[in-house]
């Protein structure tokens, strides 16, 4: 499948308008047998963690959206970020370069973030021949943007493959440097204005139908839309704040062979410029800060479907004691499987190549582990 038909293909993926239809499986397209799922993981989370570097996590997972995205010209469609780690999807015509993507951004982890960062390719013709499906739809998080959805257990099974050891791209002798441009760690934590960051990871159970995981999935959804749970972005955008914590790893971005502290204090200097046109509300040609920070909000992925149900939401105490009694009933009977974890923060990542593109990007996690800690729940 050439690049052309490649992106005709593409243009035939269903776009879902309502977030409640994420559950259904029948409103997805099956991926081409030919096509490849990519995939990486950050295998040493649990110390990051625990030491509260969980930001270099996330810019370890965004970091291999941006380095394969940037690698393919844009040409990346098919993607989401998981948090410690992110996958995709792949033509047979991108496979060369995204392996040397991911080939980049594994080194660019080890070396700048001390991180160990797992990454994979899979044929989807092999997951197939292993007994899943991988089947995909988009799902129109604003005017600008979609992000990807997956279904049909592959994904979770070549992540699995991942993570045992079965398949991972072999390390290069000549790793070309990955290009990371766009990617961007400088908006600072956002505080729950709700009560708590709710990191949640539904996945299906064993004694779930397509019908009965589709509905419980729904409902959960609903119990969220009810309650007024939502993006832990609020509407105007994130607080302006000094991004001192963020110094450190901006810095780290690009690997050079400047002294670091001479990088560090270029990061400083630009996060200077920035956060005064931000913070004065600068206007600088058709760029509006004010407008940029809306679409921020707006552009955000703070909720997904990735073989499982994935949400950072803002919820109250009360509406988390409602959702852990639903998620309850729903895994008594065997529907579901999941993870749930609270913070106080929520961690914004992105991935914005250019500011006078309406396009750009931005991931959210919970700060104090996020979804890395609530998928360690689901393993219990």
């Amino acid at each position: 499948m050439d690049q052309h038909s490649s992106n005709a293909w593409i243009e035939t993926v269903p776009t879902l308008t309502h977030f409640a239809q994420v559950g259904d499986a029948s409103l997805y397209a099956p991926l081409p047998d030919s096509w490849y799922l990519g995939l990486s993981d950050v295998s040493d989370s649990t110390e990051a963690i625990a030491s509260g570097n969980y930001k270099a996590i996330n810019l370890a997972g965004a970091g291999t959206i941006s380095s394969v995205t940037n690698a393919l010209e844009g040409g990346l469609e098919l993607f989401a970020f998981g948090g410690d780690g992110a996958h995709f999807a792949a033509s047979p015509d991108q496979e060369t370069a995204t392996a040397s993507a991911l080939d980049g951004v594994r080194s660019w982890a080890k070396h700048e973030l001390g991180l160990t960062l797992r990454v994979a390719m899979i044929g989807v013709a092999d997951v197939r021949a292993a007994g899943f499906d991988v089947r995909v739809a988009f799902w129109q998080a604003s005017n600008n943007v979609r992000y990807a959805m997956f279904t049909g257990g592959g994904l979770q099974w070549a992540e699995a493959q991942m993570k045992s050891g079965a398949i991972s791209l072999p390390t290069s002798l000549t790793t070309q440097e990955p290009d990371l441009s766009g990617l961007s760690c400088q908006w600072g934590p956002v505080e729950s204005r709700n009560g708590k960051i709710v990191s949640l990871i539904v996945k299906r159970g064993p004694g779930a139908t397509d019908a009965s995981f589709a509905d419980a999935t729904t409902q959960i959804v609903a119990l969220l839309d009810e309650t007024a749970s939502s993006n832990p972005v609020p509407l105007a955008g994130p607080d302006v704040s000094w991004p001192s914590a963020a110094f450190e790893l901006q810095s780290r971005i690009r690997r050079s062979s400047l002294p670091h502290w001479w990088r560090k204090a270029k990061v400083v200097c630009t996060a200077a410029v920035i956060w005064i046109i931000f913070k004065l509300g600068i206007r600088m040609g058709t760029f509006i800060p004010d407008e940029y920070r809306r679409e921020l909000a707006a552009n955000t992925d703070f909720r997904k479907f990735n073989d499982g149900l994935m949400l950072t939401v803002d919820c109250s105490a009360e509406t988390i004691a409602r959702l852990q009694q639903a998620l309850d009933m729903a895994a008594r009977t065997g529907t579901i499987r999941y993870g749930l974890h609270a913070q106080s923060k929520a961690l914004i990542t992105c991935v914005a190549p250019s500011v006078t593109d309406v396009g750009h990007m931005h991931f959210v996690d919970g700060a104090g582990g996020g979804y890395a800690s609530a998928a360690k729940q689901l393993r219990k």
